[in-house]
């Protein structure tokens, strides 16, 4: 992929000393409580793949209650994309990468992720009692439950904040 400068987009991640994988597919799942906008998300993702040319199927998976308390299991919504550079068929049976909103979305997919795959998780809502509410213990960013799988911690309710505080925007 070329760049609007001409140079190649992998030699700048390379350059960053990052490990680039070229993927003929990817299967990822967007996950949090229902309402956070998992759906949204799903469909702007969704949205910008379709505009590369990629070939693409969705599982939207709403909760199983409408009305769940916020951070518990049953309030878990998601959305999944699988997508490709050629045909394909089905959304997928099990996600390359998660994006787990919060500790109840990581414990209702972590199962679904196969070893040595992608996980990205928003350290902001892992505190003791959401973590507490889903059954963890500790925290599983921090106790090896997740020493399979390629984690990556971003904050990303605070960088979301920080993204739009001259907005005015309450969390």
């Amino acid at each position: 992929m070329k760049s609007e400068t001409g140079t190649s987009t992998r030699t700048r991640w390379e350059e960053l000393g990052k490990e680039v994988r070229r993927l003929d597919r990817v299967i990822i799942r967007f996950a949090g409580d229902s309402g956070d906008g998992m759906q949204l998300t799903g469909d702007r993702f969704t949205s910008e793949t379709a505009s590369f040319g990629n070939d693409l199927s969705t599982l939207p998976n709403f909760p199983a209650e409408i009305r769940a308390p916020a951070g518990t299991l049953p309030g878990v919504s998601s959305f999944q994309l699988h997508f490709a550079d050629h045909d394909i068929l089905t959304p997928g049976d099990a996600p390359d990468v998660l994006v787990a909103m919060n500790p109840a979305a990581l414990r209702a997919n972590i199962g679904d992720v196969p070893r040595g795959g992608e996980v990205i998780v928003n350290t902001d809502e892992f505190a003791k009692r959401a973590m507490a509410k889903v059954g963890y213990d500790s925290s599983p960013l921090e106790d090896g439950s997740l020493d399979g799988y390629r984690v990556h911690p971003v904050p990303l309710t605070t960088l979301t904040i920080e993204a739009l505080k001259e907005f005015g925007l309450s969390r």
